[in-house]
């Protein structure tokens, strides 16, 4: 069996700030997530992610920043985005943070490109929605090439070319993991299959077993593209929150979770989340993972049915938890619902 990777994510919510100009709930929420990180690399966490956002209610829009932090104070965990926002992105300073970030932890860095779960950045870097495919595709592909190559040319539509540059620093084990992040779109999971890159699906809603026709598009695209299929990896990505009882940490939860989503929704058109539509999320086959350390166990274990997955992504840290919570949270995964599941698919 190929090993199995266990990780934690966050877009570090935040309430908006009281007091004008200032950023005094930023400063201790980016405090709040710098325990997490470390509670996550003492507990023997594979990988933390970090997400990119730039509106008032989450805290981090510069996931290298945090995650340079963060390599300062762990040891062992690698650490990644959970996403980089590669459209409004410049793939070069992309790749010259995350090597800066790899340097500086000895190794552990990755990235996960992906378009993102909102679209302020565009206006605010000056690029066109109408470009939102073209300037993913260019920029992804730039950024591929100066991963495997120190000197780069390369030519686009969107971006000026670069002639022979060298781009510096450069990754401590010769190049950066990248993953693709995708919603459920097939054309991710084609375009992540023929660029022979790692996917990470994120499920947030509804029922898993209705995203098994994308993994395994996936998984027949890497094949007939001609990749080892030993070097296949996936990856799944739930929202997930654990307590010692399964009723009451669903009871203490669900006020948070709610607000969440509605805030979120509040721009998509969702309806208010409903705690009926909360409990169907909750239940043995929905993609919400909240409950009890057996209650999780078992949805994680059912999900790898699904999908056989390489690495499971919890995304742990959500809306305005109070941070004691959060971290009761975490250590009960690292502590008990992974090694549950190691233990029932028999691997180390």
């Amino acid at each position: 069996m190929k090993k199995l990777e266990f990780g934690l994510m966050t877009f570090a919510d935040v309430a908006p700030e009281t007091v004008p100009g200032k950023g005094l709930n930023a400063h201790q929420r980016i405090q709040d997530l710098l325990e997490e990180i470390k509670l996550a690399d003492k507990i023997g966490i594979d990988v933390f992610g970090i997400g990119e956002h730039h509106r008032p209610d989450y805290a981090v829009s510069s996931p290298t920043t945090v995650l340079a932090a963060a390599a300062a104070v762990t040891k062992n965990i690698k650490l990644t985005s959970a996403v980089t926002v590669l459209s409004s992105e410049d793939p070069v300073r992309v790749y010259q943070q995350f090597a800066t970030v790899d340097a500086l932890s000895g190794g552990r860095a990755e990235i996960m490109a992906g378009r993102g779960s909102f679209i302020e950045s565009f206006p605010l870097f000056g690029f066109d929605l109408n470009d939102y495919d073209e300037l993913f595709e260019e920029k992804l592909d730039l950024l591929l090439k100066i991963n495997k190559s120190e000197k780069v040319s390369w030519s686009g539509n969107l971006r000026a070319p670069i002639h022979d540059l060298g781009v510096y620093p450069r990754a401590l084990n010769g190049e950066i993991p990248v993953w693709l992040a995708a919603g459920g779109t097939p054309a991710s999971a084609v375009r992540a299959a023929k660029l022979q890159l790692p996917l990470m699906l994120a499920i947030i809603g509804g029922m898993p077993r209705q995203f098994t026709p994308f993994i395994n598009l996936y998984k027949k695209s890497w094949l007939e593209n001609g990749h080892n299929p030993e070097d296949l990896q996936v990856g799944i990505n739930n929202h997930m929150f654990i307590g010692e009882n399964g009723e009451k940490v669903a009871d203490d939860f669900f006020p948070y979770y709610a607000q969440m989503m509605d805030r979120v929704g509040r721009s998509r058109g969702w309806q208010s989340m409903t705690r009926e539509q909360f409990e169907y999320m909750r239940s043995p086959q929905g993609s919400l993972m909240v409950g009890s350390v057996e209650q999780v166990t078992e949805k994680i274990l059912y999900e790898y049915e699904l999908f056989g997955f390489t690495r499971f992504f919890a995304q742990a840290s959500l809306g305005f938890v109070p941070h004691e919570l959060t971290m009761k949270s975490i250590e009960l995964f690292g502590k008990e619902v992974i090694p549950g599941v190691k233990k029932k698919l028999g691997i180390e």
